[in-house]
C-alpha cells in the first residue's frame, strides 16, 4: 500500500477507514519528517482508539469521526486539499467483529445491531422482523449474491422474531445445512445484512467520486476490497474515469467531451501472497487497486 500510494515526505495523505490505525501508522512514518495525515471513520470507537494511537504524531495527524462520503468537505475543513494519496481499506475490522455490542459475529449470541455507526437508524434485526419474505430475499440474493436467498429469507420469516446473532446464524445452519469449507453457512447473509444497515455500497460509490475530486493531478487512490460487490464498484468508476468519455458506442465522434481523470497503476488487482494469507487468513480476498489523478484536481 505505501509504494502504492508512492508515499513521501511532505505529501498530504488520507486514510478514508482508519479502523486501528495500522495502514495511517504506515503513511505517517513513510511521509516523515513532515508528512500529514487525516484519518476518517465512521465508528467512534475506532476514532477513538485511533487518536490515542496517532498522539506521538502530533500535529501531523488528525482523526475525524466522519463518512468517508464526506471526505472533501473534512478535507478542506482540515486544511488537507489538494491531497497526495487516498486509502479505501474496506470492510469491517477484527476488532469490530470482536465487540459483542456491534452484533456482526455469528460465533457468538449478540445482539442483532450491525450498525458501523450507532447513530445510524435501522438495525439488522429490523430489517429481519419487518420485511416481507420477498424484500429480505432481495436483500440477501442482492448484497450476500447468496442463491439460496429465498430458502433462507422464509425460515426467517417463519421463526420471527429473530434478536441475536446466534438465532439468525443457527436458523440459516438450519435452512441450509452445514456445509463443506472454510465458509460458514451464514457468511452471505450477515454480509448482506451488514451491507444493508451500513449502506456500504452506496456510500463506496459516492466516496470515490469524493475523493478523485481530491486529489491533485499526480495524487494516487488506493482501495483494498473484500468482496466481489466492493471490488466491482472500484474496477468499473476506474475504467469509467481513465476512458472518459462516456458517448454512446458508434458514433463518429465524441459529444460529450469528458475528459479522462485517472490513470490505471493496476490492470489486474494486486493481491496477498501465500505466505501472508498464511499469516492472516482473512487477508485472503483482498484486492488492492490503485490508480493516479490526471489533469486538473476539482
Amino acid at each position: 500500500m505505501i509504494s502504492a500510494l508512492a508515499v513521501r515526505p511532505g505529501g498530504r495523505y488520507l486514510d478514508a477507514t482508519a479502523g486501528g490505525g495500522g495502514h495511517s501508522v504506515a503513511i505517517l512514518e513513510a511521509s516523515a519528517p513532515d508528512g500529514r495525515l487525516l484519518a476518517l471513520d465512521v465508528d467512534p470507537a475506532a476514532v477513538a482508539r485511533v487518536r490515542a494511537r496517532l498522539a506521538p504524531f502530533g500535529e501531523r495527524a488528525r482523526v475525524v469521526h466522519a463518512n468517508f462520503t464526506q471526505l472533501a468537505e473534512v478535507a478542506a475543513e482540515q486544511g488537507f486539499l489538494p491531497l497526495d494519496g487516498i486509502l479505501f481499506d474496506l470492510g469491517i475490522s477484527s476488532l469490530q467483529l470482536a465487540d459483542p455490542e456491534r452484533g456482526l459475529s455469528f460465533q457468538r449470541d449478540d445482539p442483532l445491531d450491525m450498525r458501523l455507526d450507532p447513530s445510524l437508524p435501522t438495525t439488522a434485526a429490523e430489517l429481519v422482523n419487518t420485511l416481507s419474505e420477498e424484500e429480505l430475499a432481495r436483500l440477501i440474493f442482492r448484497y450476500g449474491e447468496d442463491p439460496a436467498a429465498r430458502r433462507v429469507a422464509r425460515a426467517i420469516v417463519r421463526h420471527r422474531p429473530v434478536r441475536t446473532t446466534g438465532q439468525l446464524a443457527a436458523l440459516v445452519v438450519a435452512a441450509l445445512g452445514r456445509l463443506r469449507g472454510r465458509t460458514h453457512p451464514a457468511t452471505r447473509v450477515f454480509q448482506a445484512l451488514r451491507i444493508a444497515v451500513n449502506d456500504e455500497l452506496g456510500a463506496l460509490e459516492r466516496g470515490l467520486v469524493a475523493a478523485i475530486g481530491a486529489l491533485r493531478p499526480g495524487g494516487r487512490l488506493a482501495v483494498i476490497t473484500f468482496h466481489s460487490l466492493e471490488d466491482r464498484i472500484v474496477k468499473q468508476r476506474f475504467r469509467e474515469e481513465a476512458r472518459g468519455c462516456s458517448c454512446p458506442p458508434g458514433l463518429p465522434a465524441c459529444g460529450c467531451g469528458r475528459q479522462p481523470r485517472l490513470r490505471l497503476l493496476t490492470p489486474r488487482p494486486i493481491v496477498p501472497s501465500p505466505a501472508e494469507v498464511a499469516a492472516n487468513p482473512r487477508a485472503r480476498s483482498a484486492k488492492l487497486r490503485v490508480a493516479e489523478r490526471l489533469g486538473k484536481a476539482g
